[in-house]
């Protein structure tokens, strides 16, 4: 079986003052990302040692899921209610699943 779930590490830095605000928006966010169909995880990571950074951990059943994704009202608003408070642009990187393979999620 070939393995073809998009994994998305998103790594973000925060500016100081809107650390509380982003973490709100994100948890939301991410909370209702576990109801689409397409959606297998959707792990949010603070920095233990700089709390403005974090780091996004998605999984997605294929790369068309992760795009139905981005039109979802939830999504929508994240990204408005934290666009102004990322220190710096977010960077994500896209994977494939190696280990498990899609049927061991």
């Amino acid at each position: 079986m070939a393995n073809t779930f998009l994994s998305l590490h998103v790594q973000v830095q925060v500016k100081p003052e809107g650390v509380e605000v982003f973490r709100a928006a994100t948890l939301a966010n991410a909370r209702a990302s576990l109801g689409e169909a397409g959606v297998v995880r959707f792990d949010v990571y603070q920095d233990r040692e700089d709390e403005t950074r974090f780091v996004l951990v998605e999984v997605y059943r294929s790369p068309e899921a992760h795009a139905e994704h981005r039109t979802t009202p939830h999504y929508q608003a994240w990204r408005t209610a934290v666009d102004d408070l990322m220190a710096e642009p977010r960077t994500a990187r896209k994977l494939v699943n190696t280990f498990p393979e899609d049927d061991g999620w």
